[in-house]
């Protein structure tokens, strides 16, 4: 009798499905096998990178190769040709196993760094520019705004101190951030800028990993890095790959862990810039069909994983970026879009059965659940973390589990829970027991990030949390001593939205840049529409640096919320115990560990004495939102020791009455230390 895979012991509701559980797994296995069966291990087949494209040799010289299989002459062009087609870098048809490789070697003087180049692809019916698929170093003209790729030779100057760092994820606590708007100016921030004025801002809030979007190079900057064009090439925009190295080097030892977001779902059109139609054929890389080529939402093409070239392309891209730049994982974009042949686009996934019905991407499946597979046996402490929205089981379970092999899966219902209750609810009807629900509503056996808000609800046309609170009274009202109502309300209900967010992780927790003290407006990249305007494009940092402004109260919150966590080893791990919830009070409490979070989201109801259930014994107060520390009004004293009182009615259970005072939209952090 064949062995059942854990995901099927662990959830009886899914064994209906086994077959198609069972039919992943083995899908990958095959793929696995079949991919491995020369090289024998995953990781020598993710070596594309190191045969195609630009490469010095150690005697100087230079070798060039490319996959397209449907060119008919191709030549290298560049500054040092004049852009013309120069016998001398003409390409041959390699004679190897791989159909359809060009390649050409040229002596050490044929090429300098610093020099632009392309290739001039010609196929039956048609020429083109074309920038190489594995270039690894691409720049846009300044004047002509046309992208090139650019021969790059290392800094032999830059080293790496790095060696044996290891990702802290006892939680993983996260930083969201895009290296262009993480300036206070109205421009593109750089890779040294980053480095030198925001990883020390990040270091002191107590994250430890940061996020970094926008990484691949992308044409289009408004895009926010989604739309790329060349998957081995770090944006020039921001700098030169030997700054961006700098830069994780740093953070490595401020022991920090850096996340890359890859994009894998998809691809831009542009045949200039990207790897559109590199070939001249519409399908060297992407589906043949166009019903399945192009996006329906997102403008763009959709890899075809059933080909073993563009797995190779894919998997050696994830290796790439961890050994080159030592990324210690990635954060997978669009994996919904990735797991489905419609996407996942309108579609409920209400029940088990919505995800079985025959419309899951096979090969898409095999492709994440490989990459995984390569990530963890290049780095057996590397973070995956898939973007996903439909809630697929398995998802963020390990491979031989017969999950798909990420380490997390995001929490997208959260954020949306969040901006529906802010829109459509009245304070007076939040519901405690619909907040706990929302927010440890999960798959007990694959870990979460959860977050409150990410760069997708502060994008133009949303409002961040902060901005929904408070709206125009943040231009007149944040200053210190303001008693505006508005914004008091605000401040409290950020504070309070965050840590109940925070306290029921059960992975780690994500915050995009600025947000932890409450950064005002949207984000609105340069763009026709705003004149290419970056004033929206940037996170104001003199406001939380201004001691006269509030913002510096909600930093310091998040800071102290941050540090409680950290400090609580093991915390995502350990079980939440509900001790209280009623909705007629609108009063939650739960504990997680010797730490006791409690709730009182009433917006005008204060407590006095109120007697939650609790384990006996003394509890004093480690935080409390309503400190003038963090803009509250100081009504709870946080040097009182609090002591349980016997309850017959609980005490079979272990449980006594433990009084507290609750002013209203406040929430305190209790230690049971005896």
């Amino acid at each position: 009798m064949a062995r059942l895979l854990k995901i099927l012991k662990n959830d009886p509701w899914l064994r209906p499905y086994a077959a198609a559980v069972e039919g992943r797994h083995n899908d990958a296995l095959r793929k696995l096998a079949e991919l491995t069966s020369a090289s024998g291990n995953l990781s020598d087949f993710a070596n594309a990178h190191r045969y195609f494209g630009l490469h010095r040799l150690k005697d100087g010289s230079w070798v060039f190769r490319e996959w397209a299989p449907n060119a008919t002459d191709i030549y290298i062009v560049g500054d040092f040709s004049q852009w013309r087609e120069l016998p001398q870098y003409r390409l041959h048809r390699a004679d190897t196993g791989l159909s359809g490789v060009w390649e050409i070697t040229l002596p050490p003087d044929a090429l300098k760094n610093g020099q632009l180049y392309k290739m001039m692809v010609k196929w039956d019916g048609g020429r083109g520019e074309r920038i190489p698929a594995y270039a690894n170093r691409v720049v846009q003209d300044s004047r002509t705004a046309i992208f090139s790729a650019q021969v790059h030779v290392p800094d032999k100057a830059f080293r790496w101190h790095d060696k044996g760092f290891k990702p802290d994820t006892s939680p993983l606590l996260i930083y969201e951030c895009h290296i262009g708007m993480a300036q206070n100016k109205e421009g593109v921030g750089t890779y040294e800028e980053f480095r030198r004025d925001v990883l020390p801002r990040i270091d002191a809030d107590g994250y430890n990993a940061i996020q970094i979007m926008a990484v691949q190079e992308h044409p289009y900057y408004g895009s926010f890095g989604y739309h790329v064009s060349n998957f081995f090439a770090a944006s020039s925009r921001f700098g030169t790959p030997e700054e961006l190295k700098a830069l994780i080097d740093d953070a490595h030892r401020r022991g920090i862990a850096v996340i890359m977001d890859i994009v894998h779902s998809h691809a831009v059109k542009n045949e200039n810039e990207g790897i559109g139609r590199l070939d001249g054929s519409h399908n060297l890389y992407f589906h043949s069909d166009p019903g399945r080529r192009e996006h329906p939402a997102w403008d763009s093409l959709c890899f075809d994983y059933g080909k073993n070239e563009v797995l190779h392309f894919l998997l050696s891209n994830c290796k790439y970026w961890l050994e080159e730049y030592h990324f210690d994982g990635f954060r997978f974009d669009g994996v919904t879009s990735m797991l489905y042949y419609d996407h996942g686009l309108g579609k409920a996934f209400g029940s088990y059965g919505d995800y079985y019905d025959g419309g899951q991407d096979t090969d898409a499946i095999t492709y994440l659940t490989l990459a995984n597979i390569l990530i963890h046996e290049l780095k057996p402490h590397a973070i995956t973390i898939a973007e996903e929205m439909s809630g697929m089981p398995g998802l963020a379970l390990p491979f031989a589990a017969g999950g798909i092999g990420f380490d997390y899966r995001m929490a997208m219902g959260i954020p949306d829970y969040w901006i529906k209750t802010l829109k459509e609810k009245k304070d007076e009807d939040w519901k405690p027991t619909s907040i706990f629900w929302e927010l440890t509503n999960r798959r007990a056996d694959e870990k979460t990030i959860s977050y409150v808000e990410s760069h997708d609800q502060a994008l133009v046309g949303d409002k961040t949390v902060i901005f929904r609170l408070i709206d125009a009274a943040m231009y007149w009202h944040m200053s210190v001593g303001d008693s505006d109502p508005t914004v008091a309300r605000g401040i409290a209900l950020h504070k309070m939205i965050r840590l109940v967010t925070l306290a029921t992780i059960n992975g780690g927790y994500l915050n995009f840049m600025g947000n932890e003290f409450g950064h005002p407006e949207w984000i609105d990249f340069p763009r026709e529409g705003n004149g290419w305007s970056y004033k929206y494009a940037r996170r104001q940092w003199d406001l939380v640096d201004r001691q006269d402004l509030q913002y510096r109260f909600l930093n310091a919150f998040d800071n102290a919320m941050v540090d409680i966590v950290s400090r609580s080893r093991g915390f995502q791990n350990k079980k939440i115990v509900k001790l209280w919830d009623k909705d007629d009070d609108q009063v939650l409490a739960f504990m997680r560990g010797n730490l006791v979070f409690v709730f009182n989201f009433n917006p005008v109801k204060s407590f006095d004495g109120y007697g939650l259930l609790a384990p006996g014994g003394v509890y004093s107060t480690v935080l409390s939102t309503d400190s003038p520390a963090f803009g509250g009004y100081g009504n709870i004293d946080e040097k009182i020791e609090h002591f349980t009182k016997p309850d017959p009615l609980y005490a079979e259970a272990g449980m006594e009455r433990l009084p507290l005072y609750l002013p209203a939209r406040t929430a305190l952090i209790l230690r049971k230390h005896r």
